[in-house]
């Protein structure tokens, strides 16, 4: 979760800013009338052990018994091989570990190291109801808030699609940063430009002991991170509620040996924690899903608005890289 961008409180709506009352709730008490998003709810599975207490490295990959994506077995690439003829509807993202709806909304708080301090961190994340072609692929527009104590400070455009095989890849993305609401600067890397290329974001079969991925690949800025499928099986709780069958991604970057990023994922839901591993994971950061929801048409509408005014910025600040790519489009 990452990206920044500063908008205006009258820009943001309130759902992007407290989730509230805008749409239909989504977790483990939502009948299947209430959403179209299924949970996999356990109300006696217990908390899951906090990933600090964990191994502090994470175990070195295996030698998968089988291929998986653009993985050889027992290989590991540096990037990934994107075949643009395996994507005949790309922007359909229904992979159950991450399924990316127009108008799901997921809102995650927990906390972060910054500078020092142990500070408050909440992320809103939403698959708009945009598509943008990247690299002659039409992609989903997720529109993600981040913020510190309560103040913006990121704001991101991300671009992802899924093949034919249910992989979903990352595309690129747009982020601002701001600092006492004032941008900053936009590390902005997209597939095709700058010796850019796609990455994997959710293998369509996750299974233990099989090679680390590329996530994308963006060396201009410094986007070089990497997954491996760190456990299946799990159980969790969170604020939305508890899951079993969860699974845990552990991504990492070969330039920062020891310190890890967990992702739990429930099947059905998405996203349902970020924990940290490893003796040098500096920001140790820890979030939890608070809600997730259905946006109404206004709410969704709303939001679609703030995501075309931070694209219409992307092609004020760069012009080299998002500047030369088509305007996004309503679905």
């Amino acid at each position: 979760m990452s990206g920044r961008r500063i908008i205006s409180a009258a820009a943001v709506s309130l759902c992007v800013l407290s989730s509230s009352a805008c749409g239909t709730t989504v977790g483990p008490s939502a009948t299947a009338s209430q959403s179209a998003v299924p949970a996999a709810p356990s109300s006696a599975a217990p908390a899951a052990q906090s990933p600090a207490a964990q191994q502090s490295t994470a175990p070195e990959p295996g030698s998968p018994a089988t291929s998986q994506g653009v993985q050889t077995a027992g290989e590991e690439s540096v990037t990934e091989v994107f075949d643009p003829t395996n994507f005949t509807d790309p922007a359909t993202i229904d992979n159950p570990w991450l399924p990316f709806v127009a108008g799901t909304q997921w809102t995650f708080e927990g906390s972060a190291n910054v500078d020092g301090k142990r500070i408050k961190r909440r992320v809103v994340n939403t698959t708009t109801d945009l598509t943008k072609v990247i690299n002659g692929t039409r992609a989903v527009m997720n529109y993600e808030l981040d913020y510190d104590s309560g103040e913006l400070v990121e704001a991101e455009l991300a671009f992802f699609v899924q093949d034919d095989d249910g992989t979903i890849w990352h595309l690129g993305q747009y982020p601002e940063e701001y600092e006492d609401g004032k941008f900053v600067e936009s590390k902005t890397w997209l597939a095709g430009f700058e010796d850019a290329k796609a990455g994997i974001t959710m293998l369509a079969d996750p299974r233990l002991a099989t090679p680390s991925y590329s996530e994308g690949w963006g060396p201009k800025v410094g986007w070089t991170d990497r997954a491996r499928v760190f456990e299946v099986g799990s159980k969790t709780c969170v604020q939305a509620g508890c899951y079993t069958g969860v699974l845990v991604v552990d991504e990492f970057n070969r330039d920062e040996p020891d310190a890890h990023q967990l992702k739990y994922y429930a099947g059905g839901v998405g996203g349902v924690r970020v924990g940290w591993a490893g003796t040098n994971e500096e920001e140790q950061e820890t979030l939890e899903l608070v809600k997730v929801v259905h946006l109404d048409p206004d709410a969704l509408a709303k939001v679609r608005a703030a995501a075309l005014a931070l694209e219409a910025h992307g092609y004020v600040t760069s012009k080299d890289i998002y500047g030369k790519t088509e305007p996004a489009q309503q679905r």
